[in-house]
Formats: C-alpha cells, sequence, structure tokens
C-alpha cells in the first residue's frame, strides 16, 4: 500500500506537469520551457489523471494520513480535483472560456522577468521556448470553443492587446533594461505577437458576433465550489441571507454615522478622502513612509511575529507600462515559495513631474493617503498578504504552503482564498483598533464591509442564474456605489470565478469568529499575538478547517 505522502508527491508532480505557468509563480520551474496543454487530448489526459488520482484515494492503494496536517492535506487534495473534475468537463475554462488561454500565454513569459529567480540567460531561453508554443496554444483555443459569453470573449480581446503590447514595444525596453542581447528573443517575440493578433482577429469576427449570456455555473457546481474548496457547511442560499444582513447593517453604519465628518451623504463623506494625498515629490516614499508606520505600530500592540521580510515599493518597469492595463497585472503578486527572492518587489502606478499636472492630480487622488494605507500597505504590503505568505510558506501542510499564490488569472488552489482574502481584510479592521487609522478611514471600512457583503450576494446570485450579468452590474452600481467601469469589471470577474467573491466576507468573519471563540476559552490567558501566530502557521487552507483545529483540545500541530 502506498504512503499518503507518496501519493501527494504524485499529487504535486501532476499539478505542475499540468500547470507549468503556475509552477515559475510558485517556483518550482522544472516546466518553465512549457506552456499548457489545453488541447481535447491534453484536457481528457488531464482529466483521466484527475479522476486516477483521486480513486486512489479511497480504493485502498493510499495508506491513510499519518497525521492531522496530512489528513487536512488530504481533504484539500480531494477538493481540489473533485473541482477540476468539473472545471474540465464545463464550459467555464478550458472548453469555454478564451482568457483562459490568453493568460496563460502571456504569464508564461511575464511570469519569467517579474523577478530574477535565475540568471537572466536561463529565463530568456524559457521565454522563447514558451513564446514558441504560444501559437500551438491559443490554436487549441480555436479547437474547443464553439461559443463563449460576451463579456469574456471581450476581456479576452483585451488581454491580446496587452499581450500584443508587451511583445512588440514592452519587449524591446525589457532587453534594454536587462541588456539582453540574445536576437531570438526578439524573433520568438515577433512570432507570439502574430499569433496574439490572429487569435485576437478570430475572437472578433468568428466568436464576438455569437456571444452567449450564460454566466452561471449552476447551483450544483457552486455547492461544489463551497463545499469541496472551502469545507463550508452552508449553501449558498445560507451564504446570501448572511451577505444580505450584513449589507443592511453596513447601510445602516453609514448613514448612521455620517454626520460626524459634516455631511448628510455617507458618499460625499468618503469623497473627502481624495482630497489627502502626497504630493508628486512625495508620492513613492509614501509607501515605505507608511509602511514602517504600520510595522511598528503592530510591534508596539505585539499583534503578531512580524518577520524579517523585506519588500521594496518601486514604480512599475517601463517595459510593463504598456501591457499592464490590459491584463491581470497586480501591483502585489505573492513572492513565491520555493525561489527566495529578496527584497520582493511590489510595483506602484508611476506618478512623475513630467506627467501633465492634470493627470498627475488625476492620479494623486485616485491613489491618495487612505489607498495607500489601507490597500496597498495594510492588505496587500505588510501585515495582510506580504506577512500572511511568509507565515504560509513556513507551514506544515504542502497544500497551505502554495495555494494562495497568485497565478495567471487565479490563486493556485481555490482553497487558499477564504484564508488569503479573509485575512488580508480582517487586519485592516485589526489595524484600526490599534488607532494606526484616522476616523474617516475607520468609516470607509463600513464601506468596504458593504463592498465584500454586496460581492458575496452578486457571487451566489449570479451562479445560482438568479441575477444575468448586468443585473450584477446594476447591483454594484445603484447599490455599492461603484462606478460603471468598476461594477463591471467587478461582475465579469465574478462570472469567471465561481465562489470566490464570498470569501472576502466569510473569510474575514470567519477569522473574527474564531478570534471571539478562542479569547472566551482563554480568558484572562488570551494573547493577540498568539492567537494570530497559531491562526496564520496553517498556511492558506480555508478558515473552517483552521478553526476546527483550533478549537479541537490537545490537538498537535506540526511543525512546517
Amino acid at each position: 500500500m502506498q504512503p499518503f505522502s507518496a501519493w501527494l508527491d504524485e499529487f504535486f508532480a501532476a499539478y505542475y506537469r499540468r500547470r507549468p505557468v503556475s509552477g515559475t509563480f510558485i517556483g518550482v520551474h522544472d516546466h518553465d520551457h512549457r506552456l499548457p496543454n489545453y488541447s481535447k487530448a491534453g484536457t481528457q489526459a488531464t482529466l483521466t489523471e484527475t479522476t486516477n488520482l483521486r480513486r486512489r484515494l479511497t480504493d485502498g492503494t493510499t495508506a491513510a494520513p499519518q497525521t492531522p496536517t496530512e489528513a487536512m492535506d488530504k481533504r484539500l487534495a480531494d477538493g481540489f480535483l473533485s473541482i477540476q473534475q468539473w472545471e474540465l468537463g464545463s464550459h467555464h475554462f478550458q472548453r469555454g472560456n478564451p482568457t483562459v488561454y490568453t493568460g496563460e500565454a502571456i504569464f508564461g513569459v511575464l511570469s519569467l522577468f517579474l523577478r530574477p529567480f535565475a540568471p537572466i540567460e536561463q529565463r530568456v531561453e524559457a521565454a522563447i521556448a514558451r513564446m514558441e508554443e504560444t501559437e500551438r496554444l491559443l490554436n487549441h483555443a480555436w479547437e474547443n470553443i464553439e461559443t463563449a459569453p460576451t463579456a469574456w470573449i471581450e476581456k479576452a480581446i483585451r488581454e491580446c492587446e496587452g499581450a500584443i503590447r508587451f511583445l512588440s514595444e514592452g519587449i524591446n525596453l525589457l532587453m534594454q533594461e536587462q541588456e539582453i542581447t540574445n536576437p531570438r528573443l526578439r524573433e520568438a517575440a515577433n512570432g507570439a505577437e502574430v499569433a496574439f493578433w490572429h487569435f485576437k482577429e478570430h475572437l472578433q469576427h468568428a466568436l464576438l458576433p455569437h456571444g452567449t449570456a450564460a454566466y452561471a455555473c449552476g447551483e450544483e457546481a457552486f455547492e461544489r465550489y463551497l463545499r469541496d474548496g472551502h469545507c463550508l457547511d452552508q449553501s449558498g442560499a445560507e451564504v446570501e441571507r448572511y451577505a444580505r444582513d450584513a449589507f443592511a447593517e453596513a447601510c445602516g453604519a453609514l448613514v448612521a454615522g455620517v454626520a460626524q465628518f459634516g455631511a448628510t451623504d455617507w458618499r460625499v463623506a468618503l469623497a473627502q478622502l481624495a482630497d489627502l494625498h502626497p504630493t508628486v515629490e512625495e508620492y513613492t516614499g509614501r509607501y515605505q513612509q507608511v509602511w514602517d508606520a504600520c510595522r511598528e505600530t503592530a510591534t508596539a500592540h505585539d499583534l503578531l511575529t512580524w518577520p524579517d521580510h523585506p519588500l521594496r515599493y518601486e514604480p512599475q518597469p517601463l517595459w510593463a507600462r504598456g501591457c499592464a492595463p490590459y491584463l491581470y497585472f497586480l501591483f502585489y503578486r505573492s513572492p513565491a515559495p520555493y525561489d527566495h527572492v529578496s527584497p520582493h518587489r511590489y510595483l506602484v502606478t508611476p506618478i512623475d513631474t513630467t506627467m501633465p499636472p492634470e493627470e498627475q492630480t488625476r492620479r494623486l487622488r485616485a491613489t491618495n493617503d487612505s489607498v495607500i494605507k489601507l490597500n496597498h500597505v495594510v492588505h496587500h504590503g505588510s501585515i495582510g498578504h506580504h506577512v500572511q505568505n511568509w507565515h504560509a510558506f513556513r507551514a506544515a501542510s504542502r497544500i497551505g504552503q502554495i495555494a494562495g499564490v497568485d497565478c495567471a488569472s487565479r490563486i493556485a488552489l481555490f482553497s487558499g482564498g477564504t484564508l488569503v482574502e479573509g485575512w488580508s481584510s480582517y487586519v485592516v479592521d485589526l489595524m484600526g483598533e490599534t488607532g494606526f487609522l484616522t476616523p474617516l478611514e475607520m468609516f470607509s471600512q463600513r464601506y468596504a464591509r458593504l463592498r465584500a457583503a454586496a460581492r458575496a450576494i452578486v457571487d451566489v446570485n449570479l451562479h445560482n442564474g438568479r441575477f444575468s450579468l448586468d443585473d450584477a452590474i446594476a447591483f454594484y452600481r445603484d447599490e455599492a456605489n461603484m462606478s460603471p467601469d468598476a461594477a463591471k469589471g467587478e461582475a465579469v470577474k465574478n462570472s469567471m470565478n465561481p465562489g470566490a467573491a464570498m470569501m472576502y466576507l466569510i473569510g474575514q468573519d470567519a477569522i473574527r469568529d474564531l478570534r471571539r471563540e478562542v479569547s472566551a476559552r482563554d480568558g484572562a490567558d488570551f494573547s493577540l499575538r498568539r492567537f494570530h501566530d497559531e491562526f496564520l502557521s496553517y498556511g492558506s487552507v480555508p478558515v473552517s478547517l483552521i478553526r476546527a483545529a483550533m478549537l479541537t483540545p490537545d490537538a498537535p500541530q506540526e511543525a512546517g
């Protein structure tokens, strides 16, 4: 009988072989020269392998897990395989979503240049190999996708434009910046650019005129994401009821608290945040200034173990500026657990004195002091994602180490979502408890909660077929006060990733509830630092499983 640890080795080997671009982001570089095989035969082979791996967990050929952490990894691996079985057979991903192809193709190349994990010559050779495979991968979309939802086609067209901008102008700037002289890189980029042009024309002329409005994954699939991914007992209907109550409560809190800011409308009060921003000269340094203050405050209040995990805020590189607005190009992308590149780069929106004054002002108002503090520092670059990632990479759970890593279009494993986004949302309120946030920033957190509840409401209704995409956009615009562009962007993103939008609300509330339970259990012995350190030590796994482990008397927690 095969030990479970050996089965898990096979699980990860299959994961990296079938998802080579995700492997690059995670820091497993055995397949850096490859793109995924999404041909009909390749997809069927992945489905067969997925089914066989899952079957061997229950047919007596694989031994039972030997530790609580192995038992957790077994449940999460089985849940991942269950979701993959549905995704590979559905029209929501490879068989019906063209952005799956555009995202993997362009980030297969970009992933090699976002951090210096190997000598530049080695990464250039891998990029050449992947660009030479671009046409093959995009042709698989021609083979597999006969029709697709209109908004997904439009997004894929936009991603083609971003890819073309990188492969034409961006690659030249990259070669200058990195002093790359290998002419084969430019030649391979030319071929990949042509492939993206052809695919863009195919999307515009063959698919877009026949686009559909079929965005729902369906109730059965949505429940699978909740059960096998988030490990929740609640149904979609129960999640929606909870979110509706949270939404109403947040609305009431906004209305009740607005008077202290000299306004009668909470939207007017929140608009005041845009007026508080650094000058152009202060802008780049403000990020580090706020980061230092956040760490000092968290340390002074003994909130958790703050690791030596350097991060540097710097302007987005020139080679990325033309393509980034068209792609899933994140300011903060999770470090690779297995690369150990330091310091980690946080790529901020560039603002300088060469821009027209009106553009400088627009960008400064959009990236004001509260956006820098709440989003770029607390949520992402410091006590939120960045500190959480450091703890996750040292978890005993092998799945918990990698599940929350940002890949081409979503995190590595769906099961990491409630922890990753729940924690980064929870800590903004946590820093508010210390006095780190201004009264107006604290007030804005009531709006953040309203938006989190709105996401959960849309997630359930969109995928159960009760909201059309237009309904979801209207809900975000009219009820959650999003701009029309933001409302559409959020709704389209939700439509492509079932069960992902709800994890902000459900995750942060589950963490807050667990903290109350542990505090009540420990009484005078309760320590925030001990609670947070233990909580984060499990890695990027569902909060529901961490809760069960932490509330089980005398449950052992293996060292990572």
